[in-house]
């Protein structure tokens, strides 16, 4: 069978490398011209790494990851430790080891063991179509492409998602989280955090964090809640850093201080969209940020798409009635759990980033002192429903 995908993100180019794993033919197209993806890195939580595990890329993704092995949080003003504890028990508990990672790192190996002879980028579909028989593919160039079935893997703003809604349904379309946010990579400092440890730092809604990722390098973010649209030029660099966190602690002075605007920084507004339940027609189908599109809040983006992948790559292994049948079940395994990480990861947005201030107050409260047992139950929460587990749940 011939399969087109459409995105060589995360998502796509693991759902490629399973589908090719298969047997079948499979062809990656996307309008990037190289890789380079937005946002500097991400979390691979237990459930995101245990797909790339099943893919056969356990060691490679190891290499890429960041030892992860505290958790930290300090308060932004005085610098003063909140609370800070291990990790390890969401390994023992879920079976793997979490790795931040750099995300044009993990992409780049995506794509390479995907194989980039088959990855055609500088292509922009424009158009699709489903006879019944097959599915064709029309790109800005004005060339095309027809196969047995394609997966949009398209992103935020998908053109796969509008195909794939009924005749009739209100448009989807994506809500602003209410803040905006800036990431990139520096080298390790110990002036900001220990080099093992994720540390955040909070205050006023505001949020500075810090992860180890592979080459001694720490993957940085700050929240910032703030109207969406407003201007910003890249010659702006870090200046909206110094402003909306001066008087911060050392370690966030430090943090800033360290920044190479020229060599990384990106800022992105942060937008999701309600769930919804309609991810597949005929020969078509999405995953990803095109089906899901979810705020960063509980680190689950990345691996929500990689569960994609496997869904997708298990119903085409296992249901053979038809393609649009395997399609039906590859949506009936993934919505509602998908749909339900939008939510918890907007509920936990508007906790954080003092929406509600009296609820902001109470968590940071609640983090003074903390051992961290009701913190990796949320974390925890969030893995075992994964059809990674198989049914297994959390040991």
């Amino acid at each position: 069978m011939k399969i087109i995908v459409i995105g060589a993100g995360i998502g796509g180019t693991s759902a490629g490398i399973a589908l090719k794993r298969l047997g079948h033919e499979v062809v990656i197209y996307d309008q990037m011209r190289e890789n380079k993806p937005v946002g500097a890195a991400l979390s691979l939580w237990s459930n995101g790494v245990k797909v790339l595990n099943w893919l056969g890329l356990g060691a490679e993704v190891a290499a890429l990851g960041g030892d992860m092995a505290d958790m930290v949080y300090a308060d932004g003003i005085t610098g003063e430790t909140l609370c800070d504890f291990s990790l390890a028990p969401v390994t023992a508990q879920t079976g793997q080891k979490p790795y931040p990672v750099a995300r044009a790192d993990l992409q780049a190996l995506l794509m390479e063991v995907f194989g980039r002879d088959d990855i055609h980028l500088g292509t922009k579909m424009v158009a699709l179509s489903d006879d019944g028989a097959h599915v064709t593919a029309t790109f800005a160039d004005g060339s095309t492409d027809t196969a047995d079935m394609l997966i949009g893997a398209d992103g935020a703003r998908s053109i796969t998602r509008a195909f794939v809604q009924p005749d009739g349904a209100p448009e989807i379309v994506r809500e602003y989280s209410g803040y905006t946010n800036f990431n990139g990579l520096i080298p390790v400092d110990t002036a900001i955090g220990r080099p093992d440890a994720w540390t955040t730092y909070v205050a006023g809604g505001k949020r500075a964090a810090v992860m180890p990722v592979a080459g001694d390098r720490f993957y940085f973010w700050f929240d910032v809640p703030q109207p969406a649209g407003l201007p910003y030029d890249r010659a702006e660099g870090k200046a909206p850093l110094e402003a909306a966190f001066a008087g911060w602690a050392p370690g966030v002075e430090a943090l800033i201080g360290a920044i190479d605007p020229a060599a990384s920084l990106n800022r992105v507004e942060i937008w999701d969209i309600t769930p919804f339940h309609t991810w597949a027609k005929g020969r078509v189908a999405i995953l990803g940020d095109a089906a899901h599109n979810t705020a960063p809040d509980i680190g689950q983006g990345a691996c929500s798409a990689l569960e994609d992948a496997f869904a997708l790559g298990i119903a085409v292994a296992t249901n053979t009635v038809s393609v649009e049948d395997t399609l039906r079940r590859y949506e009936k395994i993934r919505t509602e759990r998908a749909g339900e990480l939008v939510l918890r990861a907007r509920k936990r947005g508007e906790e954080t980033h003092a929406y509600d201030q009296a609820a902001t107050d109470a968590w940071y409260a609640s983090l003074r002192g903390a051992d961290g047992a009701g913190i990796i139950r949320g974390i925890v929460g969030n893995i075992e429903g994964s059809p990674v587990n198989l049914g297994a749940g959390i040991l």
